[in-house]
């Protein structure tokens, strides 16, 4: 029997970075710079020139291939969905968010908070949700010690 789960998880964190340093890191095809746990992030050739599709290649050799869904620099968020994986995932779609906002007041002022959120298909289970939610606890913290290099 199965356990009855939220099919979403939201992540997030404060980094004592200004904003532009931390949003000059979200772009899919880098995530590799900061995510220690991939191996490779790079373009997918043979896509269609309005599509970005990114290959992820994890460092237990588990490869995604990302779809970057919607991007804006206005308002500092990427939506993405995972297309393929092998192994095969045992859940059906996700569509994550990652938003960065600037902190502009208090003593945090200067920092920016971003969230990282996924929205799963109804067929992942507790495991799935768990495991999402530690890597990407994982990659914030990741992000922030790029984000806070000299």
């Amino acid at each position: 029997m199965s356990i009855p789960t939220s099919t979403s998880v939201v992540e997030s964190a404060v980094i004592k970075a200004p904003l532009s340093h931390v949003w000059h890191h979200i772009k899919l095809q880098d995530f590799s710079k900061f995510w220690s746990t991939l191996k490779s992030s790079q373009f997918v050739k043979g896509t269609s020139d309005e599509t970005d599709v990114v290959q992820w290649l994890f460092k237990d050799g588990t490869q995604l291939e990302v779809k970057q869904e919607e991007h804006s620099t206005i308002n500092h968020y990427i939506t993405y969905s995972v297309i393929t994986a092998k192994p095969e995932l045992s859940y059906s779609s996700v569509l994550s968010t990652i938003r960065c906002y600037a902190i502009t007041s208090g003593e945090l002022e200067g920092s920016t908070f971003v969230e990282w959120t996924g929205n799963f298909s109804s067929d992942a289970d507790a495991g799935v949700i768990q495991d999402a939610k530690f890597k990407r606890r994982d990659a914030l913290a990741d992000l922030a010690t790029a984000a806070t290099k000299k």
